[in-house]
């Protein structure tokens, strides 16, 4: 019978070294360049070895991405699991976040191994992609128990998904933000962010609001076709990143010729480009009616995020996955980057408005920016993990919730 507890042999210890050392590096370069665009020998050149020696470990790009992911799945589960030992659901997501911020904190300092991002996740193909989509399916299970108080107190199953989407996106988001904080003050992002998320953003007598905003256009070309190609990069970019939304997949989805594309487009950069653009002008229109429409910082912020969150999930949505930009060539990155920056500050603003008004109650404009625009990002995804989610009551179901706490009782006529 095997001795588990037994110290590792020297040549079990060398291939688990250099295993590890493989997965760190290509979680690095996949979060950098994507699935497409990261390839086995610059993951074995970047640790100093030849491309075989990383195909005696992963024999296609696939098989290491889907390694990688699903390292970084059970990394996340195993500090669900440590947050689920507290007593109330409060607790354990406050547990959780101060979990996941002090791992963030531990990779930074190069104590802890990187982790993959999810955003390529749907880059992968069968049988990777099922076997990724199972692990974190299992992941977003957890996290859902974890809010629960008992059996007794079991909400009903669209809303318990919306509050766990809510928590693993906000934790997912990290990466969007996180570089503009020193590590020793991760502690106290993520105890900002729990008690967002558990409290809400009201000020003393605001409530949840999110009527229609007047005159709202969200095709911003009279060109139909010019129109229905950017939707459908759009759509693809999100599924499949950056690198794999092809010029021959795109227009295949459009069933239209390459030459056809090439007559409307210069290049992919170019389509990619006006792709971004196009989402960020729709969330600039929303943001600029609905700082019209409200009276109040409360009011401006809910009517711009419940309107966005109905776009996510309209005809004419989505908008672009901020995970895309990522995998951008040098030359588009730094200039969408900063667009979604204003994005997420034009949201500060409004916060801080409301903070000025009353409305708001005190807190950290910065970081209530960032789980509003992220929360609108992740809204794309509500399909896939909430039953029965419509246009009509997609705001109501996953926005409501982080403006007025996870567990503020629902709405009531």
């Amino acid at each position: 019978m095997n001795d588990l507890s037994a110290p590792l042999s020297p040549q079990t210890r060398r291939y688990t070294q250099k295993r590890d050392a493989i997965l760190d590096a290509a979680a690095v370069l996949f979060n950098q360049k994507g699935l497409k665009g990261t390839t086995l020998a610059a993951v074995a050149d970047s640790v100093g070895l030849m491309t075989n020696s990383v195909t005696y470990y992963y024999r296609k790009k696939e098989e290491l991405a889907t390694a990688g992911l699903l390292r970084s799945i059970a990394s996340l589960q195993a500090l669900v699991e440590a947050a689920a030992t507290e007593a109330t659901p409060q607790a354990r997501v406050t547990r959780l976040f101060r979990l996941f911020y002090e791992r963030a904190a531990a990779i930074a300092a190069g104590t802890s191994p990187p982790q993959m991002n999810f955003g390529d996740v749907r880059a992968l193909t069968s049988p990777h992609v099922e076997t990724v989509f199972g692990a974190y399916t299992t992941l977003f299970r957890k996290i859902r128990t974890l809010l629960v108080e008992d059996e007794a107190h079991r909400p009903p199953r669209a809303d318990a998904n919306a509050r766990a989407h809510l928590v693993l996106s906000a934790l997912n988001s990290t990466r969007v933000f996180i570089g503009r904080y020193d590590p020793e003050s991760y502690g106290r992002v993520a105890d900002r962010i729990s008690d967002m998320l558990l409290h809400g953003l009201a000020g003393p007598g605001s409530t949840w609001t999110d009527r229609r905003l007047p005159d709202q256009a969200w095709s911003f070309t009279d060109d139909p076709a010019r129109e229905a190609f950017l939707r459908s990069a759009t759509r693809l970019i999100n599924e499949q990143g950056y690198r794999g939304a092809s010029v021959e997949k795109i227009s295949a989805r459009l069933n239209v010729t390459k030459g056809s594309f090439y007559h409307h487009n210069e290049t992919k950069d170019d389509l990619v480009a006006q792709c971004f653009t196009r989402s960020y002008a729709v969330v600039r229109r929303v943001q600029a009616i609905a700082e019209q429409a409200g009276t109040t910082g409360w009011e401006r912020t809910c009517l711009a995020a419940a309107e966005l969150v109905r776009y996510q999930l309209s005809d004419d949505g989505p908008l672009l996955r901020n995970s895309a930009f990522a995998a951008l060539p040098e030359n588009l990155h730094d200039q969408m980057k900063k667009h979604l920056d204003w994005l997420a500050e034009r949201f500060g603003s409004m916060v801080v408005d409301g903070m000025m008004d009353g409305s708001i109650r005190p807190l950290d404009s910065a970081i209530a920016a960032q789980l509003v625009n992220n929360m609108v990002n992740a809204a794309a995804e509500l399909p896939w993990w909430i039953p029965g989610v419509t246009v009509e009551n997609a705001a109501e179901a996953y926005a409501r919730p982080l403006f007025v706490g996870l567990f503020a009782a629902p709405a009531t006529d």
